[in-house]
């Protein structure tokens, strides 16, 4: 416990001065890897990641060290300057990817008001501008990132809404076929729909999206938030099938917590981008890209996408048998470690019950429990939280 913050000081003046827009709960006061601690010195197992953020878990050494010998230097410039960093990561993320050029920004929404910049920059000359999107996705909060969105809910309230977008049903190749017009100039989807549920694509279906699209000349956008960076056993989710995305948006796990985002395109996009057709303040700033960078320095030495892959087998391996065992667990779906327990019934009790028990999920949905454990959570851990998942689900009462 730590006596000189007042939890019951803190959770007032929230409420008193926040928008209440969101609705916390815990009062974190620290992390190590894969736990946390609360203000009364609770020890938590967090299968949350700050949602996909904290790739290598909490303080991770190399990016302490990072952090506070970037820090001792130089935070910001703006993009009016070079800086040691960014250049360099922008060559790693382009040699990883497609080949193309970078533009750095500061959040999952804005990386994919990017793309869709990009795509309406690039169709201009022919009129072309609308992108068509998936029922149920979900892409961010600004204006145009939660009309490409494929929700009602995060749309209403928000009229009117910018024109452009077209739905179409995930999995589904005919619906996306059928929702093209003579204004489309993209298809524009997640590999895993993670807002929407932990909906895995179908390999046939996103490699004839990837064929259909060539075919008709429109640009292929993946959006790469929650996906990328290791969280799906690969280092990019895209990589799992036989397609070559045009352009994709990254965020959360590139900064393994420091807050930075990513359009990463191919050479048909590279240079759409003038000088002074878009621009972002914090983009690429040194202290970000440093910290970036170190995060990919560790994924290729400690071998965090290997990690992830195993280590989201051995989840379910170990899971599966609670699908059989307890009838209100319809299924276990997702990729790597990015997976979801879904419920017969509205899951926040039992994120409730399992947060009691010192484990931290995210409820998406309605009725998911959606698990994004640290991308270097070891076998102990893993046994740990399932343990602790079949303990909540036999003392679920309902």
């Amino acid at each position: 416990m730590n006596p000189s913050i007042d939890k019951a000081l803190v959770v007032e003046t929230h409420a008193n001065f926040h928008t209440p827009n969101y609705a916390p709960s815990h009062l974190f006061v620290r992390g190590e890897g894969s736990y946390l601690w609360d203000s009364e010195g609770k020890k938590y197992l967090d299968f949350v990641s700050g949602i996909a953020v904290t790739a290598l878990g909490h303080c991770h050494p190399a990016m302490v060290k990072a952090l506070k010998e970037q820090s001792e230097k130089l935070f910001h410039v703006s993009n009016l300057y070079y800086n040691e960093h960014a250049p360099f990561l922008a060559k790693t993320l382009s040699e990883m990817t497609m080949g193309g050029k970078v533009l750095f920004c500061n959040s999952g929404a804005e990386a994919n008001e990017g793309l869709i910049k990009l795509a309406r920059k690039w169709g201009a000359d022919t009129g072309r501008y609308e992108i068509i999107t998936m029922r149920n996705s979900f892409h961010g909060r600004t204006l145009a990132t939660l009309t490409a969105t494929g929700q009602e809910k995060v749309q209403t309230g928000f009229a009117p809404l910018p024109e452009g977008f077209v739905y179409a049903n995930f999995n589904d190749l005919e619906s996306v076929k059928a929702s093209q017009t003579l204004s489309t100039v993209a298809v524009m989807l997640e590999l895993v729909q993670a807002e929407g549920g932990v909906m895995p694509v179908d390999k046939d279906f996103i490699e004839g999206v990837a064929a259909w699209c060539k075919e008709q000349n429109l640009l292929l956008l993946i959006d790469e938030i929650q996906t990328g960076m290791g969280r799906t056993g690969k280092d990019f989710a895209y990589k799992h099938y036989d397609i070559e995305p045009d352009a994709i948006s990254l965020a959360k796990g590139l900064g393994g917590g420091f807050p930075m985002g990513a359009v990463v395109t191919g050479e048909k996009l590279q240079d759409v981008f003038s000088p002074g057709s878009h621009g972002t303040t914090f983009g690429g700033q040194p202290l970000a890209c440093a910290m970036a960078r170190t995060v990919l320095d560790v994924f290729a030495e400690e071998d965090i996408c290997a990690n992830a892959q195993a280590m989201g087998e051995l989840l379910t391996t170990l899971l599966s048998p609670l699908v059989k065992k307890y009838d209100f667990i319809e299924s276990l779906r997702g990729q790597g470690l990015l997976l979801g327990l879904v419920i017969d019934r509205p899951a926040k009790e039992l994120e409730q019950l399992l947060a009691e028990r010192g484990l931290l999920t995210v409820c998406t949905a309605g009725n998911v429990i959606r698990m994004l454990p640290p991308l270097n959570v070891t076998s102990d851990q893993v046994r740990e939280a399932v343990a602790i998942i079949e303990d909540a689900c036999a003392a679920w009462k309902f």
